[in-house]
């Protein structure tokens, strides 16, 4: 007892007279720093989650847009349904007359020409006056008629001239079209009578379905190709000859429970999405692929069968949602 009296009065001198107790440990201002800084970064992944939080929210918002709106910008919708994938053959062809619908007209008999009413280029009915003609021998004037209903694609006669042996007019009925596809050596095995072809033009951006008519049996000693044909239906005449096309030979199908257009698939933050059409706008959601081809993309996961989704045009969309995101970091 007497000695710790001593030990503390010695030390309350010590300070009294300026000296300088021994230093503590440093170790609990390290402490508190790093309690500081584990606060700090708690903080930060706190603003960081709030800031995904929001995000999340804004991309399930999405974009609200009304019916006229959607007119407008063209955004066609479909539904998400089964599709079948196909297995294709591309090939390159050019659009020609249906031979089978085209006809050669000439005079009855010989004579002159005393009018003619159609010119290239113009449509007419089956029966309709071309030109008529008074005979050489009877001297009575006839009508030269057409065949059948189509266009005037050659005319080889005008007034006053002698009709001769020559053919006056061609006429084409362009309600069927064929496409000539050149077809390579090595894949002949793999077209056939009967096939579904997918035909699209490039420049005209329209898309058709027809079937494998004919394959020829010998090839073209120029190019080294066979001729593969398609019949195509032309009722609007969108489909003009002399057209180059590229089409796609189905070769085998394979149905799949749920697809969507190959249009409506747009990329966000590195992720495959499709605009799922919701309540009065769009909302973006996040989709999981399986096989493709040239139209359909099967879906294995993000969208359920019967929703509607925005098939074309869909670009637009992610073009609007980009300018929210921006404003919004503004």
């Amino acid at each position: 007892m007497k000695y710790a009296l001593i030990i503390a009065v010695t030390a309350l001198t010590l300070t009294a007279c300026g000296g300088s107790a021994p230093e503590s440990p440093k170790a609990p201002t390290a402490q508190v720093e790093d309690s500081h800084e584990k606060s700090d970064a708690g903080q930060a992944e706190s603003k960081e989650a709030q800031r995904q939080e929001a995000g999340h929210e804004e991309e399930s918002a999405g974009l609200k847009l009304t019916a006229e709106q959607i007119a407008a910008a063209g955004i066609e919708l479909a539904e998400a349904k089964p599709a079948s994938i196909r297995e294709t053959l591309p090939l390159y062809g050019v659009i020609a007359p249906n031979a089978e619908r085209v006809r050669e007209v000439a005079a009855r008999y010989p004579g002159v020409i005393r009018s003619v009413e159609k010119k290239i280029g113009d449509t007419v009915r089956q029966a309709e006056t071309l030109a008529t003609v008074e005979s050489n021998e009877s001297l009575q004037t006839y009508a030269v008629v057409a065949p059948l209903a189509g266009v005037v694609t050659a005319r080889n006669a005008n007034p006053g001239e002698q009709t001769g042996d020559k053919i006056l007019f061609t006429v084409a009925d362009l309600s069927t079209v064929w496409v000539e596809l050149s077809l390579f050596p090595r894949d002949v095995a793999k077209v056939h009578v009967g096939q579904r072809v997918r035909v699209k033009s490039a420049d005209t951006g329209l898309t058709a379905e027809g079937k494998v008519v004919y394959v020829a049996p010998f090839g073209s000693s120029r190019n080294q190709t066979l001729i593969a044909r398609v019949l195509l239906e032309n009722p609007d005449r969108h489909w003009a000859p002399g057209l180059y096309v590229t089409a796609e030979v189905t070769l085998a199908e394979t149905p799949v429970p749920l697809a969507v257009r190959n249009a409506a698939l747009q990329t966000l933050e590195g992720r495959s999405v499709v605009f799922a059409h919701q309540g009065e706008g769009f909302e973006v959601r996040p989709v999981q692929l399986g096989r493709s081809d040239g139209e359909y993309t099967e879906l294995v996961g993000g969208l359920r069968a019967g929703e509607r989704y925005a098939a074309r045009n869909s670009y637009i969309l992610k073009a609007e949602l980009g300018k929210g995101e921006a404003a919004h970091e503004d």
